[in-house]
């Protein structure tokens, strides 16, 4: 029998604002359950489970799960930054492929407060110390937070290579809206128009407004996985599997190249999708529908060139043309993506898959990707990883 690990449920709960939400236990036991249900099995037929969370204490994902049930399998915590959850779901995946489970749940949670993202343990070296020094060199704006510095400055490299004009990232984001706006899970379900995110607040002049970055997001996804072999004893559902995967993290030219692309995580994303590929045999011009990690505008827009959507300096183009979006060459972020779906860190992996499953089950409704049936998942973090999972219809 294969050897692939098949997606047998998903879950997801409603993104909401900080402050709106139930606390983290609830919500990530809310999530797998729905995940649970989906799959039609009970949780004490669950063989192991990685957790994904970035603001928490150790052991949240126990805590978490002990609202499921308390049946003493193996809770592995993971915390890879804003790629945590689909590091779960990696970890899930080799778990199947390896043969050392046949059930594996993948959850994904985030409690987070107001704001822009900041430093929790200010008494010891920051994991991003290097590329802090790096960013400091190439953008300086120490006055902006860290995630606008990196991101913010990955995008004026790109406009000052490229002559990308502000335009582009702002057709991004209002695509994004049009999306999230057939999304009954997203927070911002609001349509915007190019003007309007032009004309929102700048926090970076001629480079940043205010609604080309992802808002602070609190909520969980889940996944489960099982072997092919499980699926047919119990009578799984089967008809979407992971057909490859890589995670990758920084090689010496994230930092040594002076690129702020690089440093933001272009050439993991590269690396990985490369992998992929290979693995399956295929190329991005096969792929159907891509959710991938817009934390900003800016970082949409270099990914369509990461992952090889289009060519590099061709993202102005594929933007143009509306090869982005329904009727164009592949649908990207239909949920709405982290720009409106939201951005739980820990949870934004596993909500991907949520949205990637269903539209190779073809049961994402009103923004459905007519005859879906290869998909591609890319998830990055800072510091750096990054995970590409390629999907098809079984």
């Amino acid at each position: 029998m294969s050897t692939h690990a098949y997606v047998a449920g998903v879950g997801m709960i409603p993104f909401t604002k900080p402050g709106a939400a139930a606390p983290y236990p609830q919500m990530g036991a809310e999530a797998a359950r729905l995940a649970l249900a989906d799959a039609g099995i009970g949780y004490a037929q669950v063989q192991q489970a990685y957790v994904g969370y970035v603001y928490g204490d150790s052991t949240a994902g126990q805590r978490t799960l002990y609202e499921v049930g308390m049946t003493g399998i193996p809770v592995v915590n993971v915390n890879n930054n804003c790629a945590t959850g689909s590091t779960a779901l990696f970890l899930a995946r080799q778990a199947i492929e390896c043969g050392a489970a046949d059930c594996v749940l993948a959850l994904g949670f985030e409690q987070m407060n107001p704001g822009a993202l900041g430093t929790v343990f200010d008494d010891r070296p920051s994991p991003f110390d290097l590329f802090d020094r790096e960013v400091d060199a190439l953008v300086g704006m120490p006055e902006l937070p860290l995630a606008l510095r990196y991101f913010g400055g990955a995008g004026l490299a790109h406009m000052q290579r490229h002559g990308t004009p502000l335009s582009a990232f702002a057709k991004v984001r209002a695509k994004a809206s049009r999306h999230a706006a057939r999304n009954p899970l997203a927070l911002l379900r609001k349509e915007l128009s190019e003007a309007d995110v032009l004309d929102a607040p700048t926090l970076w002049p001629g480079v940043l407004t205010r609604l080309m970055a992802c808002p602070p997001t609190c909520g969980a996804a889940a996944a489960l996985l099982v072997s092919e072999r499980f699926a047919r004893t119990h009578g799984l559902p089967t008809g979407v599997r992971i057909a490859a995967q890589a995670m990758t993290t920084d090689t010496p030219d994230s930092l040594e190249s002076h690129d702020m692309l690089r440093v933001v995580g272009y050439g993991m994303s590269q690396a990985a999708a490369r992998q992929v590929y290979e693995q399956a045999g295929i190329g991005p011009e096969d792929l159907d529908v891509v959710e991938l990690h817009d934390c900003f505008a800016h970082n949409e827009l270099i990914s369509y060139e990461a992952l090889g959507l289009c060519p590099e300096g061709g993202a102005t183009a594929f933007i143009e043309a509306g090869d982005n979006s329904y009727g164009g060459k592949v649908v990207t972020n239909p949920s709405g993506g982290l720009l409106s779906k939201g951005h739980p860190l820990g949870a934004t992996g596993l909500a991907q898959c949520y949205e990637l499953t269903h539209q190779l089950r073809h049961s994402a409704q009103e923004r459905q990707v007519e005859g879906a049936r290869i998909a591609l998942q890319h998830n990055l973090g800072l510091g750096g990883a990054c995970v590409v999972t390629l999907y098809e219809r079984a």
